[in-house]
């Protein structure tokens, strides 16, 4: 019985080991299956993401420096981080309901969440360029 019991162990950790492993990355320039392909599109959402976040951080700063020479003229005059914010959650909350939204046109199915993080991507990469031409046109 002891034989069965370790053999048995041997054999699950062996198993979980095999489970551990990563899979090879995907290539994703000749993604073929549509687990490859959900991959692929969250990955370059996760890109998209990371982009927004650099500008992001650079657009706060640059409206930091607008609230701060308004200062000099009182304090109704600084408000441009507070409204950064809020247009950014806005946005997010924006972004990820109509995103669910793209992606009822496959509810259900294996391909629904290529479409959500394609969704995601674009209209992330449409706000970090908003976001960029903010910056630029505070002379930053």
């Amino acid at each position: 019985m002891k034989n069965i019991a370790f053999a048995f162990l041997v054999i699950a950790s062996g198993a979980s080991a095999a489970l551990a492993q990563e899979d090879p990355p995907v290539d994703c320039a000749n993604a073929q299956t549509q687990a490859d392909m959900n991959q692929c599109s969250y990955q370059d959402f996760e890109t998209a993401d990371k982009e927004l976040n650099a500008v992001y951080k650079q657009a706060l700063a640059s409206q930091a420096e607008v609230d701060k020479e308004a200062a000099e003229m009182g304090p109704d005059y600084v408000g441009a981080v507070k409204a950064l914010k809020k247009a950014q959650r806005a946005w997010i909350d924006y972004r990820d309901g109509h995103c669910d939204g793209v992606g009822y046109e496959a509810v259900g199915g294996s391909m629904q969440p290529m479409l959500i993080n394609g969704c995601m991507a674009t209209l992330t990469q449409t706000r970090t360029k908003e976001l960029k031409e903010l910056v630029q046109g505070m002379g930053n």
